[in-house]
């Protein structure tokens, strides 16, 4: 054989086993679609449906990927007089590696968001009609506190450390930070007109909270509680995250149909068009892409982070997508 050859031969194997891997998974849920789905981030292929969720709309995953808990925005109503804390929804448990759901957990309200401390231990969900959240704890799968926030709480982030959460409540312009050792609320920082979703800069000494009947983007100091700079992105604000290089935010502007990056360094922006209704996005770390669904289609667009232009459109079965969850390769 010759050298050459030969040296092709040894690449093509070497090359194979890094292929296999495949990238970060994506699990989205599909709202009206009633489905959770997973996806290859390396080929942007859907690899798993998972069924029997009525319509999700919050998603996070355990650390490990081994779980999955869904929120869902359906909900019974409950018969007039009963308690506060009387159930009216579920929380949908998936077990990725079995391929369905496992159980339901009932909770008080329907679930708007989701997010999940670093050691995959408690879940908090954003009750948006209730005005709190409730913390499930999977070690036992029982729902064991109901915090109160403020009016309507649409979006948590939770701390590295696991010690704080931050939850924005969009009826009076505030984000709730709590105590996740006593879970109890410890002060009220302000957030900007109607704050809904939030994304932490890369050091946690800011949250950057989308303002949607404004147009905007608001920069909360951690350590004030104060909002500083202001980011005039477009009309209906919708979905943001941060990019691979821990500085530069996504937003997506669903009346305006356009994804901007804005440079959190020096406030520079640069916005492309995206139609129909660009709406709930997620990067996905180390892939230097971003997914932004639709609001109108079943379709996720495959951005570039560098150049924002579409490399790839993921059609979905059914629905839109909403809060995603990345599992690293």
């Amino acid at each position: 054989m010759i050298p050459s050859l030969r040296i092709l031969i040894l690449l093509a194997s070497l090359a194979w086993p890094l292929a296999a891997m495949g990238g970060p998974t994506v699990y989205i849920p599909l709202g009206a679609g009633n489905l959770v789905i997973a996806v290859d981030a390396a080929t942007h292929r859907i690899t798993a449906r998972y069924e029997g969720v009525e319509n999700p709309h919050g998603l996070v995953v355990t650390p490990d990927g081994e779980y999955l808990i869904a929120g869902s925005l359906a909900e019974t109503a409950a018969p007039p007089g009963t308690a506060h804390e009387t159930p009216t929804s579920r929380l949908y448990l998936i077990h990725p590696a079995h391929g369905h759901v496992m159980l339901t957990i009932a909770v008080a309200g329907w679930t708007h968001h989701q997010a999940i401390t670093p050691d995959g231990r408690y879940v908090i969900s954003t009750h948006t009609t209730r005005g709190d959240i409730s913390v499930l704890d999977l070690t036992n799968n029982t729902i064991i506190q109901r915090i109160a926030t403020g009016p309507a709480p649409n979006y948590a982030l939770i701390t590295r450390e696991g010690d704080r959460a931050y939850v924005s409540n969009s009826g009076n312009n505030t984000i709730t930070e709590i105590d996740l050792v006593t879970w109890t609320p410890l002060r009220t920082l302000e957030a900007g007109p109607s704050p809904e979703h939030m994304v932490f800069s890369s050091d946690e000494q800011t949250i950057f909270v989308t303002n949607p009947r404004a147009g905007t983007v608001s920069a909360v100091s951690v350590a004030s509680g104060k909002v500083g700079a202001i980011h005039e992105i477009g009309p209906n604000v919708h979905g943001l995250d941060m990019g691979d290089d821990g500085r530069t935010l996504f937003v997506s502007s669903q009346q305006g149909e356009t994804l901007t990056a804005v440079d959190t360094s020096n406030g520079k922006m640069r916005s492309v068009p995206l139609a129909p209704a660009p709406y709930h996005l997620n990067t996905i770390p180390g892939t230097g892409v971003v997914y932004v669904s639709s609001r109108k289609d079943p379709v996720i667009w495959v951005i570039d982070q560098a150049s924002l232009e579409v490399t790839a459109t993921i059609a979905l079965p059914a629905g839109e997508g909403h809060q995603m969850a990345v599992v690293p390769r």
